[in-house]
């Protein structure tokens, strides 16, 4: 498994347990077991990914909730928001990653770690932002 699709885990990892305890990723990360910087020199990208999310989730959120035809942000699956948070994010903020490589890895965590329907919804919700990414207000 390359190094990026590593980091991605750990970071929904992270960002999943922190929803879902209500907790901030920093302190997922100090429960286990590791300070904020000794995470960074082992999963630098992940920790890109967690800060990145979390620095951009209410903008995330709002684009997801208003292009989520049918689907509110309190009826999706945790998993599934957890992985559109990721792909979201590599999509409109990380330049260093290809649209298709982050639409790509987004289907993979939804394959890994959610429903038969997840790749589907995952993918064309977030194709749908890549299509009006030129004209978002970022």
């Amino acid at each position: 498994m390359a190094a990026r699709t590593k980091a991605r885990r750990y970071a929904f990892e992270i960002l999943f347990e922190a929803q879902q305890r209500d907790i901030s990723p920093g302190e997922v990360l100090q429960r286990r077991g590791k300070a904020k910087g000794e995470e960074l020199a082992e999963h630098g990208h992940a920790v890109r990914l967690i800060e990145g999310v979390n620095s951009h989730r209410e903008r995330i959120d709002e684009l997801l909730a208003t292009y989520a035809v049918g689907w509110t942000l309190d009826r999706m699956p945790a998993v599934d928001l957890t992985v559109l948070r990721i792909g979201a994010y590599e999509l409109l903020w990380a330049d260093d990653v290809p649209d298709g490589v982050a639409l790509s890895e987004a289907v993979a965590l939804a394959t890994d770690f959610s429903t038969e329907e997840s790749p589907k919804f995952v993918n064309g919700l977030l194709s749908r932002l890549q299509d009006l990414k030129p004209s978002l207000a970022l």
